[in-house]
């Protein structure tokens, strides 16, 4: 790949650890990675790979990633700080997508806004969790989000609504398009604002209670399978703690795979590996990750 196609962003970097981007604080470098400074940098840096043929992948918090020890091919496109705005606009609040979902849950709440509290404690951006259709408890994205700013592989920049990103469980129409989210809009209601933080508070203690959040970890690593929880699937297959190399199922939450100091990505995907199996020849289950596993 011909590196000089690049010099002209600022924010530029060369063989990047992607262990530095990522919540497992695992992954190899990545030939080139760019910090987006705007909306022209990100439609150039599309044009620019879609010309040349370079593998195109987009970064928000980098959390439900698990990259190769070897690292990536191509480019990575960070959508971070430049993208953090947020304002109010009669009662739905507008993002960019690189804000984070606890910054956009208090900002909801510092309006007096209640539709957003689910999101307080996921550890993504606004980006990824249009993505992923996030949720968490007893709300997810699909229920708030009134429409998108997408920018698709050719450039070209869309508003979709919110009924026509295809949300499902932790699907979007950007998994199957790849294009890219920008900001996103979202209905929300008049609340009292009392009940609001308690609500957030509630939810944030319960995820402190059951979650690893002291351990690196890439998140809930495994779908829900239809008519289980991949958790207790996990446990009853006799996983609960399963040791690997420095990865290990989390003896705090069974769903949760967790970077216990030393681990490489391979480590992890064994576990994995091992993990679905046991609970195949168990269950009859097939356990499918949650967690996006990409790299050479």
């Amino acid at each position: 790949m011909n590196k000089d196609l690049f010099q002209d962003f600022k924010n530029l970097s060369f063989d990047e650890e992607m262990k530095n981007h990522t919540s497992f604080q695992l992954g190899g470098p990545v030939d080139v990675f760019i910090e987006g400074e705007g909306i022209e940098d990100i439609r150039k840096a599309v044009e620019i790979c879609k010309k040349e043929n370079i593998p195109l992948m987009v970064l928000g918090k980098g959390t439900n990633l698990l990259i190769s020890d070897k690292g990536m091919d191509g480019l990575v496109l960070h959508i971070g700080e430049a993208f953090t705005d947020i304002h109010r606009e009669g009662q739905d609040l507008v993002a960019g997508a690189g804000l984070s979902l606890k910054k956009l849950a208090e900002f909801a709440l510092k309006e007096g806004l209640t539709g957003l509290e689910f999101a307080h404690g996921i550890p993504g951006s606004v980006g990824g969790a249009m993505t992923m259709n996030a949720g968490a408890y007893d709300g997810e994205c699909v229920q708030v989000v009134k429409e998108v700013g997408l920018m698709t592989r050719d450039g070209d920049y869309l508003v979709v609504a919110g009924e026509d990103m295809d949300f499902a469980y932790r699907h979007s129409r950007i998994q199957d398009e790849g294009s890219i989210c920008l900001w996103a809009r979202f209905a929300l209601k008049e609340g009292d604002p009392k009940a609001i933080q308690e609500k957030m508070e509630d939810l944030w203690q319960r995820r402190v209670q059951k979650q690893p959040l002291e351990y690196a970890s890439a998140g809930s690593m495994f779908k829900r399978p239809p008519g289980h929880y991949a958790g207790q699937l996990i446990d009853q297959a006799g996983c609960r703690g399963l040791y690997h190399k420095g990865a290990q199922i989390s003896q705090k939450h069974c769903g949760f795979v967790i970077n216990r100091g030393g681990a490489r990505t391979q480590d992890v995907v064994d576990l994995i590996h091992t993990v679905q199996k046991e609970v195949k020849d168990r269950f009859g289950v097939d356990l499918e990750t949650e967690v996006r596993v990409l790299g050479r």
